[in-house]
């Protein structure tokens, strides 16, 4: 999980876990939560820019390729060094988390097989990831993907030109949709309840009962 840190969200989601996981609830099967604690949430998170403004307003903004490749080559082998794992791997982010999470699903999605993507900051460059290619629309991508989005009531995003947080989830959701690809499944949640500030912890509550959905016995 992004956003990992003790006082961020590791803590409360862990508590979801656990409960998720007992044996008398048995939503969710046994799981290492892994917290990756934020140094520079604009520079780890986001792409480069095209949009100036941006770019002086953030100027440590646009090396999500780096935190992706320390994800990839450094921090999951030494997970699977280190402890008993399987080839499940979920990826929960908020926010500028979840435009990284989006991110890595759009161009590296063999990286996790479950993305929890909470009130995504697609808005980023102008919303250029929902133009994106991915090789999620080929044929080829055989790996099984659970894709949850969720968004709350959000309203407009902190750009020039005005764009509205439910409106960008829905899209890539379609996106996601049009690929066509039998082997991704993409769920999506509105959370009219909820803000950005309050989402992340019913909504990750909520993927548990999406993502594993539980065999009733007869």
């Amino acid at each position: 999980m992004l956003d990992g840190s003790a006082d961020e969200d590791f803590i409360h989601i862990v508590g979801l876990v656990q409960f998720n996981s007992f044996e008398w609830v048995n939503q969710v099967p046994k799981s290492i939560v892994v917290g990756i604690a934020t140094v520079d949430r604009k520079r780890d998170f986001t792409f480069p820019t095209s949009i100036e403004g941006d770019k002086k307003r953030y100027p440590t903004t646009g090396h999500s390729d780096k935190f992706i490749s320390f994800i990839e080559k450094e921090l999951q082998p030494y997970i699977q060094a280190k402890y008993k794992t399987d080839a499940n791997k979920t990826l929960i982010g908020q926010s500028l988390g979840g435009l990284l999470a989006t991110e890595i699903l759009i161009k590296k999605p063999a990286l996790f097989n479950k993305y929890i993507i909470i009130s995504p900051s697609l808005w980023w460059d102008n919303a250029s990831l929902l133009n994106q290619d991915s090789e999620l629309k080929e044929n080829t991508f055989k790996q099984q993907t659970d894709v949850y989005i969720a968004v709350g009531k959000e309203g407009l995003t902190p750009t020039e030109i005005p764009r509205v947080m439910e409106v960008d989830a829905n899209l890539l959701t379609e996106k996601i949709k049009g690929f066509k690809n039998k082997n991704v499944k993409v769920y999506f949640d509105f959370l009219p309840q909820e803000n950005h500030a309050t989402i992340m912890h019913q909504a990750v509550s909520n993927s548990f009962k999406l993502l594993y959905p539980t065999v009733k016995k007869e």
